[in-house]
């Protein structure tokens, strides 16, 4: 997937609660699965100025879904069925509506900026959870939300040069992922992770081949092998995220996720010779602080007013 500092919002889908924290091993695995999306999304950007979005996102998806299949493929006795079919179909098509809006707008936007301005997908969560899970937000929250939607502004700068269209596509992307997390939380304790990574896979694959013929072009062996290389190294970065969350907690990972803008900024320099201005990344850092609060007040909410955890709603 392209917006891999938001992995954090996958947590209970994948972390058994009652493993103990290794913070350095959940943390060295995140830190290199951001590497792997930022490396992803750069090499997504250099091969589709020769590729249609959707025949790459096609070859990718293949590759994910060969991934997500592979403990069927090692044992025929695990069941991969849903008991929630509807939801895991919507959570498939909101994540390939993420993944192929964010691809589009690299078309237009350095990888640092588009990276930048989806670090507004936590603080979307935030927002949504309250009419869609009936989650409460404290003020504090709200207040966080608001900064870090001025932060997202800052990056975009609408009233400087105007609001660039790949600019919303970035946003169309983060509200798509936004949704997924919340269906995503809906169907904890309903299926298990891997019904649920290989539902997504599935029926991103399925939506991606009924496109296909219309988005068809001849590519090189080369570019072939490229996008070959995308699938594998998303699919990966995925696979790090999840294995991070098995040893340490979200809200102690989340934080780290925000080396991906490092990783972008680099690779955008090496590859395509951007460097992020200044308000770039001025807004980088209030949307980071702002998720970073949002962070701080789920772990007092969860350490609850005696340090016990609070009860579920």
């Amino acid at each position: 997937m392209p917006l891999g500092w938001v992995l954090p919002a996958l947590p209970a889908c994948f972390t058994p609660r009652s493993m103990p924290d290794n913070f350095l091993r959940g943390g060295a695995l995140m830190l290199a699965a951001t590497l792997l999306f930022s490396l992803s999304d750069t090499m997504a950007k250099y091969i589709t100025q020769s590729v249609p979005t959707i025949e790459l996102a096609a070859i990718r998806y293949t590759v994910f879904l060969l991934m997500a299949a592979s403990p069927l493929l090692r044992d025929r006795r695990v069941s991969m069925r849903s008991r929630r079919p509807a939801l895991q179909i919507l959570r498939g098509v909101c994540l390939l509506g993420s993944a192929l809006f964010f691809i589009l707008s690299l078309a237009h936007l350095p990888i640092a900026e588009a990276t930048a301005i989806n670090f507004i997908t936590p603080l979307l969560i935030t927002a949504l959870a309250v009419p869609v899970l009936g989650e409460v937000v404290r003020p504090q929250g709200w207040i966080a939300v608001v900064v870090g939607f001025l932060g997202m502004l800052v990056v975009v700068r609408p009233g400087l040069h105007g609001l660039h269209p790949s600019a919303l596509l970035v946003l169309m992307s983060s509200l798509c992922w936004c949704v997924a997390m919340l269906v995503t939380r809906r169907l904890v304790g309903i299926d298990r992770s891997g019904v649920t990574v290989l539902w997504s896979a599935g029926t991103g694959l399925v939506m991606l081949l009924a496109m296909l013929p219309f988005f068809l072009a001849p590519m090189s062996w080369r570019l072939f092998g490229l996008c070959l290389a995308v699938g594998v190294v998303a699919s990966s970065g995925q696979w790090l995220a999840i294995l991070a969350y098995r040893y340490a907690r979200a809200t102690a990972l989340a934080p780290l996720g925000y080396a991906q803008l490092i990783w972008s900024s680099v690779l955008g320099l090496i590859v395509f010779g951007n460097l992020p201005d200044r308000f770039v990344l001025l807004g980088a850092v209030i949307i980071a602080l702002s998720g970073l609060y949002v962070v701080h007040l789920e772990r007092v909410r969860a350490r609850g007013p005696n340090g016990a955890g609070l009860r579920a709603r």
